[in-house]
């Protein structure tokens, strides 16, 4: 491996967190011996043209400096190449970094960390989902869950998590379950009324909430967590214990895993990695070693 590698930079994550943590990030792998380049975009297109270029080039890694999309888009560049990808989280939700272990809004320690695992050979093959020519790496939401997402990112104010709290607290006002129709792998299609359903090749989004909390980034599966038809007052009582994963015990809750998922639903956004992927109907496959990571 080159000891030349790349930082792809989004400086506005975590409302200016990216900006300040390439500079720590970089003089920590410089200071391990390695050659830092920074690629920068105006725009997600030309950011993504930038980093798939260095790969092309042959960089040694690719590593992505900013939140879950940031790192959503490095994984467009180095999905399907040998080129492994690194974390230097510094967004809201980090989910991603969560997965593999590495260190969280501290950009000089995360630097240390690939830095290390580089010279260690520590790297490992890991799956990512696919729709069509987009990739993903943690989770693709649904549902209320997406539904969330696309009312909050209409809202200009207030910033931040609590846009999207607000978001929730609206969602739950106009909540009504949606009927789905799923198909897993080769089975027959399932037609349920359903709160969400969320396919997970990792097992956590929204900064910690773990819907697919069995998930592993190495199985070859999706886990689907599919949250029933409930009323107003149960997904109010469900949602809380998403964050320690034993909302799957719930009778409302029914779990499966597969290579593929067919999600059907009139009306529904689908988000993956939070990055809108477009609505319904879609397939998912899950695509194992489609990817390189760097580990702790």
């Amino acid at each position: 491996m080159t000891s030349e590698i790349t930082l792809f930079v989004n400086p506005t994550a975590g409302r200016g967190r990216g900006a300040h943590a390439a500079q720590p990030a970089a003089s920590a792998l410089r200071d391990a011996g390695f050659s830092v380049r920074t690629v920068l975009g105006a725009d997600a297109d030309d950011a993504l043209h930038r980093a798939r270029e260095a790969v092309a080039g042959g960089t040694g890694a690719l590593i992505a400096v900013g939140g879950d999309g940031m790192i959503n888009l490095a994984l467009q560049a180095v999905a399907g190449t040998r080129t492994p990808l690194g974390v230097v989280a510094v967004g809201t939700g980090n989910d991603f970094a969560r997965e593999l272990g590495v260190p969280v809004r501290n950009p000089a320690a995360a630097g240390r960390s690939v830095a290390s695992a580089l010279k260690a050979g520590n790297i490992r093959d890991i799956d990512l989902g696919r729709v069509g020519e987009r990739w993903f790496g943690t989770v693709l939401a649904s549902g209320f869950d997406s539904r969330v997402n696309d009312r909050g990112n209409r809202m200009r104010w207030p910033a931040g998590r609590f846009k999207y709290d607000l978001a929730m607290v609206a969602e739950l006002a106009a909540f009504r379950p949606v009927p789905y129709r799923l198909v897993l792998d080769d089975g027959p299609a399932l037609e349920i009324e359903a709160t969400l359903v969320a396919v997970g090749n990792g097992s956590s989004y929204g900064g910690g909430m773990r819907i697919c909390a069995g998930a592993e980034l190495d199985d070859g599966l999706f886990d689907v967590t599919v949250v029933g038809d409930c009323s107003r007052t149960t997904l109010v009582k469900v949602f809380p214990k998403v964050y320690r994963g034993t909302h799957l015990g719930h009778p409302v809750v029914t779990s499966y895993r597969a290579r593929s998922v067919r999600l059907e639903a009139a009306g529904i956004t689908a988000y993956a990695d939070g990055e809108p992927l477009g609505a319904l109907p879609l397939t998912v496959e899950c695509v194992p070693g489609a990817a390189r990571v760097i580990g702790c």
